[in-house]
């Protein structure tokens, strides 16, 4: 009984250290980059006009952050992205399901969700105009399509990968619909789900950089509109370098979610 009390133990002890050193490697590439990038500024290798410091960019964020608007902008788009995720990942889960576990579904949902998913969204921006104006409308609905189907993809491709053993199984025991999908379905798509999940988030913040081009009056879009307009691309930068930091932060939201809920896939 000790022994395997110990043994537990260092095993549990060499997960969590494995997982401290993981996030230092995750945080080693950033940091290097970061090295790189302000070794060439200084050095003259990489020109101001081209790509400013990493100093001239903290400056120009400070600068956005002491006018008052930065935290507004980032409540804006922080909660166009909830928006339209939170309408793309329903729309997704939905059709992913019945898709993937009724045939004539399947053949009626899977070939245009196929098609759709090809276009481009800055090509739907004039159509989105023309249906639904200028106002939140269009921007809501271009982050939902743009999380919608890498979600719709993983959760569909999850449930087919399914082992037909166990949906035997299910027959067997005269499981109710409800019953295989809760017991079966659910947690064998769970660790695609997830996976496409990080995806549709990825895909919901590239997507809001398209939306908030459309007419925007408030939100990060708008201070990297005007930014460019008056050709200061530093606060550009600042800007993008806030998109790819609430990505990689929801991203690590997911990615705590994804060892939570699959911890019981570890050995």
């Amino acid at each position: 009984m000790i022994n395997r009390s110990s043994a537990t133990v260092s095993a549990r002890d060499r997960t969590i250290r494995v997982r401290r050193s993981s996030g230092l490697l995750r945080a080693l590439a950033p940091l290097v980059l970061l090295t790189a990038w302000l070794i060439t500024s200084f050095s003259g290798l990489l020109p101001e006009r081209v790509l400013p410091s990493p100093l001239t960019i903290t400056r120009a964020g400070i600068e956005e952050y002491r006018h008052g608007d930065l935290i507004d902008a980032l409540l804006v788009s922080g909660q166009r992205v909830f928006v339209g995720f939170s309408l793309g990942a329903a729309i997704a889960v939905i059709l992913g399901i019945v898709a993937a576990t009724s045939t004539f579904c399947e053949y009626a949902i899977d070939p245009p969700m196929q098609m759709l998913r090809t276009l481009p969204l800055f090509g739907l921006i004039p159509l989105f105009i023309v249906w639904f104006g200028v106002d939140e409308q269009p921007k809501i609905f271009l982050i939902a399509l743009g999380a919608a189907f890498p979600l719709y993809l993983n959760i569909y491709a999850g449930i087919k990968q399914i082992d037909s053993k166990l949906l035997e199984v299910a027959d067997a025991l005269n499981l109710t619909r409800w019953e295989r999908l809760r017991h079966i379905v659910f947690p064998g798509a769970l660790p695609q789900a997830l996976v496409g999940m990080r995806q549709a988030l990825g895909f919901a913040w590239l997507s809001l950089i398209v939306a908030e081009q459309v007419n925007a009056s408030a939100g990060l879009g708008f201070i990297v509109n005007n930014a460019r307009e008056f050709l200061r691309t530093d606060i550009v930068i600042f800007g993008l370098l806030v998109y790819g930091i609430f990505g990689l932060l929801t991203d690590s939201i997911v990615r705590a979610l994804e060892r939570h809920t699959l911890r019981w896939s570890r050995p």
